[in-house]
């Protein structure tokens, strides 16, 4: 089962990857054209590398080969073999943009999405026979569908309820190639086979994933083979390549989510440095001949001398395990201090700090601004008495 992957790379890495591999890449689509995302989900534009026949001397691509398939008749009424037919073309090979979820052919309208969520996958053992939808895909339109790796949800917990998202991909961390069909309407479905022992726990089902510039990639684009064969029923089986498995953020459960955290261990604590790791890598393999940008410098530091620092002390339980400051010691008393009493010290240490005392202000009302006159309990020239000596009798 594949159900949603991961493809944050850019075209020109994925490019510069088949081509190390040896894989022949002749024309590559325009970056708007893919969707460049750690959460992929079906009904999106991904990429997917094909071979494309063309006529010899034609622009006009064969998106239909319907016609390689049929004997052609030569001058003489000889007929002419398929291998012929197919060497008097010219191949190439291309990274496409396309949707995943194949239509096929012969639909009428347009399906809604939840037909389309039901041809994202395309079973091994389906195609042993000769018959049903995936017939015609798999005698002429085979293709390898790129991605990073892929997610799968574990189930745990009574009945199943909690789903932790996994991210599975290559030990090596190199792009993944799955086994894929495609349609001349421009979709693609993603071929499953059993898991291997490494994801039994995981799911039953798992992509086919072929190497990159390996012979069964070769057979499997191989425009000569319009055949079902056993050869190509044979490429399709379990990875027997190296595989790391881990879990990572539940918001990639999410469509529209989309985060590099996704791709990284939810438990990992170099998280971010993976990260930016990852970017630097690819980075570098996209563009090999660049130099690595240095590094801006942070500003100037004014430079603190060993006897000007403040001494400090260890505390097992401070924050971080920082060393905390002892508390600071006032300087700058004069010499004389230290032969005098203690009342003596603490005059002078006021007279210091504070300065002299400042002069005794007048009191002033707050809603006047004239002095308050102090109370004498005596009553006023005009017989009225504070309220204060009105209670004292």
């Amino acid at each position: 089962m594949c159900g949603r992957y991961a493809l944050g790379v850019r075209l020109a890495y994925i490019r510069q990857h088949l081509q190390d591999q040896g894989m022949q890449v002749d024309e590559v689509p325009d970056d708007d054209e893919v969707r460049e995302t750690y959460n992929f989900a079906p009904g999106s534009f991904g990429v997917v590398y094909r071979a494309d026949i063309t006529e010899k001397g034609s622009d006009n691509p064969q998106q239909d080969t319907d016609s390689a398939q049929q004997t052609k008749k030569s001058k003489k009424g000889n007929s002419v073999s398929l291998k012929d037919r197919v060497d008097s073309m010219d191949i190439k090979y291309k990274l496409q943009s396309m949707k995943w979820g194949l239509i096929p052919f012969w639909t009428k309208r347009q399906p809604d999405y939840g037909s389309m969520m039901r041809t994202i996958n395309c079973r091994d053992d389906s195609l042993i026979e000769d018959s049903g939808m995936w017939t015609t895909m798999k005698r002429r339109k085979r293709c390898i569908v790129i991605c990073q790796g892929f997610y799968e949800w574990l189930k745990k917990g009574p009945g199943g309820k909690e789903k932790v998202p996994h991210f599975v991909r290559r030990k090596d961390g190199e792009l993944m190639c799955f086994a894929g069909s495609d349609e001349k309407l421009y979709t693609y479905t993603v071929i499953t086979t059993s898991s291997n022992c490494y994801l039994k726990f995981l799911h039953d089902r798992m992509p086919v994933i072929l190497d990159p510039g390996s012979e069964a990639v070769k057979t499997w684009l191989d425009p000569s083979r319009k055949t079902w064969s056993r050869d190509l029923q044979s490429i399709l089986k379990p990875y027997e390549g190296e595989l790391e498995c881990y879990p990572v953020p539940k918001e990639v459960g999410r469509v529209g989510n989309n985060s590099p955290n996704f791709i990284v261990p939810v438990d990992s604590k170099e998280n971010k440095s993976n990260i930016a790791n990852f970017f630097a890598n690819a980075k570098t393999k996209e563009n090999p001949g660049s130099s690595p940008k240095k590094e801006t410098m942070p500003p100037k530091m004014k430079m603190v001398k060993d006897e000007d620092r403040r001494p400090t002390k260890d505390s097992e339980w401070s924050e971080d395990n920082a060393p905390k400051p002892i508390p600071a010691v006032k300087r700058g008393h004069s010499p004389e201090i230290s032969g005098a009493t203690e009342d003596s010290k603490k005059q002078k240490v006021n007279s210091d700090f504070t300065g002299p005392s400042p002069q005794k202000k007048k009191l002033r009302s707050a809603t006047h601004n004239t002095p308050i006159k102090k109370s004498t309990g005596t009553k006023a020239a005009d017989g009225s008495q504070r309220i204060t000596s009105f209670f004292k009798k």
